[in-house]
C-alpha cells in the first residue's frame, strides 16, 4: 500500500511523500476507501455533502461535519472537535461516498451529535501532534510496569495521545473486569494528561496493530475488513479442515475470519452429495459412508463385511442409489459404478516457472542411464592343477588407478567337448578348497605347550 511519491528514490532510499509523515493519496494506511467518483464532476445546481470522513491513528476514524464550508481534500490534516480541546486527523474520505459509509457504520446523515470541523491544521499543530505522537512508545512500557507493581490482570497493547498533547487513550485487553482506579490515578500523576481507558476485544487489538498471517499477507482485519462476524468450528468441518487449533486460530487466538469467505461456496457444493448418515443396500451387503472429495466429487463407501476396503463412486450415483433403496430395492454391487470414475488418473499437473530450478535436481533419480563404477576389487579364482588357463594382465594407462582384468583365452579352432574337459568338475573344486583349508592350519599359531613338547622331541 503505497502512492507514486513513496516509491521515488533520494540517494538510492525511499524519498517518501515528504508532507510531514502525512500521505496526500491515502494510500500508506490501514482500511483505505478508493475513491471512484473523485473524477465526477458535481453539477451545479448541487452542493457537496458536508460531512467528511476523518482518519486518526491506526483504524480508528470518525465522521465530522464542514460547518465552515472549507475547501478539503483527501490527505490534507485538519483540527476537528474532541473533549476537551481539539484532535488532529488526516480526511479520508469526500463527497457522495461519506454517505455509504456513513450508512455502513448505521449513522444517520442528519445526526445531530456530529462533531465539527474547526480549521486545517497549522504547523504549530502539527508539531505539537509529532510531540504527542513520540511519547507513545515510552509511555506504553511505563504504564506497562505500572499495571504489573499493581497486579492488574489486563494488557496494555496500545496509547494513542490527542493532537493538542492534553489527552491520552489507552485501549486494554482483560478476560475479567478489572478495577484500574488506582492505575488512572498513577498514569495521571506521572504523564500529566488526562487518562481514558478503553476496553477492546482481542480481534479490534489485531485490527489495531496489524501484522502478517499466516497466508503471507497483511491481516484482513487491518486492511479492509470492517465487521467481525462470529466463526465457530462447523464452518472448519463443513470444509472438511482439520481440527487443529494451532492451524485454524489467528494472530488474534481466535479462528481465522478467512473461515466463512468460502462457506457457502461450500455448502452449495454439499448439496449435491448424499447425507453421510444413510448406508446404502447393496446384494452383496450394507455399505457405510467414509469420506468424501468435494472438488472430484467422489464419495468412499465400504461393505460391513470388509470396512477397510473402500470403494470410490461418484456422488450422483451414491444419490441414485439412496432413491432406489428408498422404493425398496437394491443394487448388485458398488463395483459397477466404480468403472465411471478413475480416481488414479485424476493428478495435478505442476506447471514450472520460467527461470525457476527443480528442488530435485540434484537428486538422483531411479532408473538412470547413469552407469555403475566397477569393482576393481581382484577375484581369486582357484582352479586344478589340470586346468588350462592363461591370465592376461592388461594394465590401462592412468599411474596408480591402473586396473588389471582377467581374461579366458580360448580358441576358436577347440570344440566345445575340449572346453567341458578343461572345466574343473566338482570333485576337483572339493579337493582345492580342502588343499586351502589345510593350508590355513598348516600356518597358523600352536599353543605354548605344544612347540615345548616338540623342543623336548628334538633334544632327545
Amino acid at each position: 500500500m503505497g502512492c507514486n511519491g513513496c516509491s521515488s528514490e533520494v540517494n538510492g532510499l525511499p524519498g517518501g511523500c515528504r508532507s510531514n509523515g502525512i500521505c496526500s493519496t491515502d494510500g500508506g494506511y490501514k482500511l483505505t476507501v478508493f475513491n471512484w467518483l473523485s473524477d465526477m464532476k458535481i453539477p451545479t445546481d448541487q452542493e457537496t455533502f458536508d460531512v467528511v470522513e476523518v482518519r486518526f491513528k491506526n483504524s480508528r476514524k470518525g465522521f465530522y461535519r464542514n460547518v465552515n464550508n472549507l475547501k478539503l481534500n483527501i490527505g490534507e490534516a485538519i483540527a476537528v472537535e474532541a473533549s476537551p480541546g481539539h484532535d488532529i486527523g488526516i480526511v479520508s474520505l469526500v463527497g457522495e461516498l461519506v454517505k455509504v459509509q456513513m450508512r455502513k457504520k448505521n449513522t444517520k446523515e442528519d445526526d445531530p451529535t456530529l462533531l465539527k470541523v474547526y480549521r486545517k491544521a497549522t504547523q504549530r499543530d502539527i508539531d505539537i501532534w509529532k510531540i504527542s505522537r513520540d511519547r507513545e512508545w515510552e509511555t506504553m512500557m511505563n504504564s506497562r510496569k505500572i499495571a504489573l507493581r499493581l497486579g492488574l490482570k489486563m494488557k496494555l497493547s496500545d496509547i494513542e495521545f490527542q493532537g493538542d498533547n492534553s489527552k491520552a487513550i489507552f485501549y486494554y485487553t482483560a478476560e475479567e473486569r478489572v478495577d484500574f482506579r488506582m492505575l488512572i490515578k498513577e498514569l495521571a500523576s506521572s504523564f500529566s494528561v488526562r487518562i481514558e481507558m478503553k476496553q477492546i476485544g482481542l480481534r479490534q487489538e489485531a485490527a489495531r496493530l496489524g501484522g502478517i498471517g499466516s497466508c503471507g499477507r497483511e491481516l484482513c482485519c487491518s486492511t479492509w475488513l470492517t465487521d467481525f462476524r462470529s466463526v465457530t468450528t462447523t464452518a472448519a468441518r463443513y470444509q472438511q479442515l482439520s481440527l487443529n487449533p494451532q492451524k485454524l486460530a489467528g494472530q488474534c487466538g481466535k479462528l481465522k475470519c478467512c473461515l466463512n469467505f468460502e462457506l457457502d461456496s461450500y455448502l452449495d457444493a454439499l448439496k449435491q452429495f448424499p447425507s453421510t448418515d444413510v448406508m446404502i443396500k447393496t446384494e452383496k451387503g450394507r455399505a457405510f459412508f467414509q469420506k468424501m472429495d468435494i472438488f472430484k466429487g467422489v464419495v468412499w463407501y465400504s461393505y460391513q463385511d470388509e470396512p477397510m476396503n473402500w470403494i470410490p463412486i461418484p456422488a450422483i450415483a451414491a444419490k441414485e442409489i439412496i432413491e432406489i433403496n428408498k422404493k425398496g430395492d437394491k443394487v448388485e454391487s458398488l463395483e459397477e459404478y466404480k468403472e465411471d470414475i478413475d480416481v488414479s488418473a485424476k493428478k495435478v499437473e505442476f506447471v514450472r516457472v520460467v527461470g525457476q530450478d527443480d528442488v530435485d535436481r540434484f537428486d538422483v533419480k531411479k532408473g538412470s542411464s547413469k552407469k555403475r563404477r566397477p569393482n576393481n576389487k581382484r577375484r581369486r579364482s582357484n582352479p586344478s592343477k589340470g586346468d588350462s588357463q592363461q591370465k592376461s594382465t592388461n594394465n590401462t594407462q592412468g599411474g596408480k588407478g591402473s586396473v588389471k582384468t582377467v581374461r579366458k583365452n580360448v580358441s576358436p579352432n577347440k570344440s566345445s567337448e575340449e572346453t567341458k574337459q578343461n572345466t574343473p568338475s566338482e570333485g576337483d573344486k572339493t579337493s582345492s578348497n580342502k588343499s586351502r583349508f589345510n593350508k590355513k592350519r598348516r600356518f597358523s599359531k600352536r599353543p605354548k605347550d605344544s612347540k615345548r613338547g616338540s623342543d623336548n622331541k628334538n633334544e632327545k
